[in-house]
């Protein structure tokens, strides 16, 4: 009896075992995020969040990778590094996901030698840092775009060619988001043969810059690049420099072009250019902007009337995440090392205007596209097409 007894519950044993394999086998492909609800960045992260949700639930309804729905888990991580590592580290002990997102650089650098050496999970983050454009320092690491040194270099080429020799000011703020890009800028300048007369610094949200447009104007700036900032102070040194008689064009890299910046600079709007890395919601004439409008009417019509860059962003990266996805699958599985060459082998991937074709280089999407502020539209018009750097 005894004898019968083990064997049974071996043959248990040996069941669960089976079970455990195949349950392995059908998992469900998983991502976690963190996005910031709260604090300085929500505006970002409440529209991010959608945008990421929207593309997963959209690939979901069309039967997801091979049938298999892409669950999807995400939390608050307030826009503080302690936050969000936590609750990145808290999403990945109960759901080890095969992919997680971010919500910014300082986190992304923070977490980027775990990610590497234990966790080996495919991310990305809000942020454009190039640390996260580097697959031989950093293979798990990506970027749904250009880097923030990618913008710069698409402002600064277009202004070498359309005023060669140029004097150039950088006006950044004193953060790691605002100082990430600078040292590029400076030899992109030098490359380039333009001036770099001028670096100016602020605190995010400061709006005593008066030392700053008087210092341009004596450097006789005639382009200044803005990084780190959203619209403060920005909307402050424009209004200066017409006070102060400094004739200068204006620009900013992604998160400083954006909608709600041209309504804070109302007439001054029309002065004002930047760098996008996605088409503008309103940009219909794009297949896929068309299939993202009818779906936030379907699904959001309270919020149909506009969806931001940080929307497409995160949109964006969900795609790469689906595209990876299926690469593995056909690569036999979502292990990371078929996730890792899933996404570097997407190429020519047609998004639908979203952006141009998508080819990863350096674990990034080096192309931008320069727009002009319209203060009777409120919206911004391209002035170049897309421009890619490498």
């Amino acid at each position: 009896m005894k004898k019968v007894f083990i064997l049974f519950i071996g043959c248990v044993l040996c069941l669960g075992a089976l079970g455990a394999g195949a349950a392995m086998a059908e998992e469900n492909p998983t991502i976690c995020a963190v996005h910031c609800f709260t604090g300085r960045f929500a505006f970002a992260g409440i529209h991010g969040a959608a945008g990421m949700k929207d593309a997963i639930d959209m690939k979901n309804e069309e039967g997801g990778i091979n049938g298999k729905k892409i669950v999807y888990h995400w939390e608050d991580g307030e826009y503080k590094n302690d936050v969000g590592i936590a609750a990145f580290k808290r999403m990945y002990a109960k759901h080890e996901p095969h992919m997680m997102y971010g919500q910014s650089t300082g986190m992304t650098k923070a977490l980027a030698p775990e990610i590497k050496d234990r966790y080996k999970v495919l991310y990305s983050s809000y942020s454009f840092a190039e640390m996260a454009a580097n697959p031989e320092d950093n293979p798990y690491l990506f970027i749904a775009g250009p880097t923030y040194a990618d913008m710069f270099g698409v402002l600064l080429k277009y202004i070498a060619e359309k005023d060669p020799g140029a004097n150039i000011a950088f006006f950044y703020s004193d953060t790691e988001f605002g100082r990430e890009p600078i040292p590029a800028g400076r030899k992109m300048c030098k490359e380039m043969g333009l001036n770099l007369v001028a670096e100016e610094i602020a605190k995010v949200g400061g709006v005593d810059v008066t030392t700053q447009v008087l210092d341009m104007k004596r450097k006789k700036a005639e382009y200044c690049i803005f990084q780190g900032f959203v619209t403060t102070p920005i909307t402050t040194v424009m209004k200066q420099a017409k006070d102060y008689g400094l004739d200068c064009q204006f620009m900013g890299t992604f998160w400083s072009t954006e909608k709600h910046l041209l309504d804070q600079l109302g007439p001054l709007a029309d002065e004002y250019m930047g760098v996008t890395a996605y088409s503008f919601y309103y940009q219909d004439e794009n297949p896929m902007i068309k299939k993202i409008r009818a779906w936030n009417q379907k699904h959001h019509s309270d919020k149909a009337d506009y969806r931001s860059q940080a929307y497409m962003q995160n949109f964006m990266a969900g795609l790469l995440f689906i595209r990876a996805l299926e690469n593995a699958d056909e690569l036999g599985g979502f292990t990371p090392e078929n996730l890792v060459k899933g996404f570097q082998s997407i190429k020519d991937y047609d998004v639908g205007g979203l952006t141009p074709p998508v080819t990863i280089e350096n674990n990034s999407i080096p192309v931008g596209r320069v727009v002009r502020g319209n203060s009777k539209t409120g919206q911004f018009d391209p002035v170049s097409d897309w421009i890619r750097l490498k």
